[in-house]
């Protein structure tokens, strides 16, 4: 027979459950801990003490590095992108509307942006000239 220097799981210590850890955080012992009710479940949710420490921590942040953090998440980004599109429709919704006002041969031509804000300018110019002879 070889003896072995290795602990055996006779030697090792009793390992805890998930859920003694969870109720040993608690306050409670290895077994647990019961509350009033005798549910034995913590009376106060850790939940709410992660909430609290998450509170804490951000006070003493700047304004600045708050607007930061909020703005990094998920939900900011996606409300941010969906009005980012709607003003960009918004944005080319009203330059075609200009386009339409606006004379070119051919009447069907496709203009930059940049085009039709220099045709408007000088129809404008030309209008004016008309008004004024």
């Amino acid at each position: 027979m070889m003896l072995n220097s290795e602990p055996t799981e006779l030697d090792l210590p009793p390992a805890r459950s998930e859920a003694e850890s969870v109720f040993s955080d608690c306050g409670g012992g290895s077994g647990g801990t019961e509350d009033s009710a005798g549910t034995g479940l913590c009376p106060q949710p850790r939940v709410a003490e992660a909430g609290e420490a998450v509170k804490k921590d951000l006070q003493h942040l700047s304004r600045e590095e708050r607007r930061r953090r909020r703005r990094a998440t998920a939900k900011y980004r996606t409300a941010h992108a969906t009005r980012e599109r709607i003003r960009v429709e918004a944005f080319n919704m009203a330059f075609a509307e200009l386009r339409k006002l606006l004379p070119t041969l051919p009447p069907d031509k496709k203009l930059s942006k940049i085009e039709i804000l220099r045709l408007a300018i000088c129809y404008i110019s030309y209008l004016n000239h008309v008004l004024d002879v």
